[in-house]
């Protein structure tokens, strides 16, 4: 007997089913959660009453399936409680595509549903009996599974890989989501039979390996599909980079420097693009090497990884501008950052290419890969200085070009030609704007140029001198508070 918290909305709806007669249990991953006192991300609950009944004792669901399943829509404000899926007991026939079901049969009981599970953690069911202690069925040793940290097969691994191939990487999933090791018979059987994920479709396979990759512990989650042969069998160019050396820059291999960059970014809870590609960054270097040793070279690896990047985010069927977005981010990974040499025309160019929405992941990949050579600190000044310049470049600077009036407006408005006059003008209109950011509307610039424009040169050119100076201490004011965000000189 455990004592377990059930959410109200669970509760309320094991109640509806028990209260018609009906059996009412949690399963599945909701309750292995719950074991672990973490809160589930979902709730699942399986029953002894058919998809009619469960619509008609819950009219606010839906039923777009053919296993049974019936989505309850609750008036939850938490995201995890406002969908529960709710499933007559059931087993699965056969598998012949390795991974559906080919017909689905209702069964009676809580244990005959049990059976058809991946692996014991998840095959643990709590009774949402109201009122009393929840009853924990536990016929597969999950919850001591769950204390020794360890995945598990439900009944014989063999079977229920061939029934499902998905099972494969979804142990090495769990594994790593929750840094369990994966029992020495189930691994066996995951050796013996990763061939069999080549039934499965890309998409699914996708879906999995990004649950991975947005894992905690993603770096050791890409160990377990390469020792438990899995990588050959979705992402193959990976697994060339293992024992590979580099150079004099490197203390580890290809694919140590990558999985580590992966890591990295895992633990500073970075988006997917950037932890995709700060793992392929250096995806080509196997192909690109030149030579052995300290001195060994890997040209054009960036342009290469790109390229395969992309084709292996495509084979998974990963959207096309998200597959966009990862290659550019390895194409440009090597951008060039040295104090000393760095100009602002050659950062100007590199946001061009890579788009200043982009910049700060481009950045993340760089500290990624730093960080997945081995070096100290993550980001060095001149990394700093370099953000200081993306910062500094991508803004407005104080400058004429803010104002809603151009120098054609002021000629026309005022009928004065080409000239110095034309300047000084612009500059008194910005100085007051600096002022007033209200007065930057055309209209009421066109009012201030003209009554600006019935004065002599020599007023207006001492109006516009003082405006300069005013503008120019602006402008390094905003500058060098940006400095100061950088810790740069």
């Amino acid at each position: 007997m455990v004592q377990v918290t059930i959410p109200k909305e669970i509760d309320e709806i094991g109640g509806i089913l028990k209260d018609a007669g009906f059996d009412a249990y949690a399963v599945g991953g909701c309750v292995r959660d719950l074991l672990r006192e973490h809160t589930p991300a979902d709730w699942d609950i399986a029953t002894n009453a058919d998809p009619k009944d469960i619509q008609r004792l819950f009219p606010h669901s839906f039923y777009e399936n053919k296993f049974g399943t019936v989505t309850i829509v609750t008036e939850s404000k938490k995201d995890s409680l406002k969908h529960v899926e709710v499933t007559p007991y059931r087993a699965d026939v056969s598998y012949s595509d390795k991974r559906h079901p080919d017909e689905v049969a209702f069964v009676r009981t809580i244990e005959e549903d049990l059976k058809r599970r991946d692996f014991t953690v998840n095959a643990i069911a709590v009774d949402l009996e109201a009122g009393e202690k929840m009853r924990v069925i536990d016929l597969f040793g999950g919850k001591k599974d769950l204390e020794d940290k360890l995945i598990r097969a439900v009944g014989n691994a063999e079977e229920r890989f061939k029934e499902d191939a998905l099972r494969l990487l979804r142990a090495a999933r769990l594994a790593t989501q929750l840094d369990f090791d994966i029992e020495p018979a189930t691994a066996s059987a995951i050796m013996n039979h990763a061939g069999l994920l080549r039934f499965v479709a890309a998409e699914r396979v996708r879906d999995e390996l990004s649950k991975l990759f947005m894992s905690d512990m993603s770096g050791r989650g890409m160990e377990i599909l390469r020792e438990l042969h899995l990588l050959p069998l979705t992402m193959p160019e990976l697994e060339e980079g293992y024992g590979v050396g580099q150079n004099k820059h490197h203390v580890y291999s290809v694919w140590e420097h990558n999985v580590r960059a992966l890591q990295y970014a895992a633990e500073k809870k970075w988006t997917l693009p950037v932890r995709l590609a700060a793992l392929l960054h250096d995806v080509a270097k196997p192909r690109c090497k030149s030579g052995d040793g300290p001195d060994s070279t890997f040209y054009g690896h960036d342009v290469a990884g790109a390229r395969m990047a992309a084709q292996m985010l495509g084979r998974l069927k990963y959207p096309k501008q998200f597959i966009e977005k990862v290659a550019k981010l390895v194409r440009y990974h090597l951008f060039y950052y040295n104090v000393d040499e760095v100009t602002e025309s050659s950062v100007r160019r590199l946001i061009a290419k890579v788009g200043l929405e982009d910049m700060e992941d481009l950045i993340q990949v760089r500290i990624c890969d730093r960080m997945g050579s081995g070096v100290p600190k993550a980001e060095p000044y001149k990394l700093r200085h370099f953000r200081f310049l993306v910062e500094k470049l991508s803004r407005d600077p104080v400058s004429v070009k803010m104002l809603r009036l151009k120098g054609d407006d002021v000629m026309k408005l005022t009928g004065i030609p080409p000239g110095p006059k034309v300047g000084f003008l612009l500059n008194i209109l910005l100085e007051e704007a600096i002022d007033d950011p209200t007065l930057n509307q055309k209209q009421k610039l066109e009012k201030r140029v003209k009554e600006l424009g019935a004065m002599s040169d020599e007023e207006l050119k001492k109006l516009a001198l003082d405006a300069k100076k005013k503008t120019i201490a602006l402008e390094e004011q905003e500058v060098g508070d940006i400095k100061k965000k950088h810790w740069v000189k």
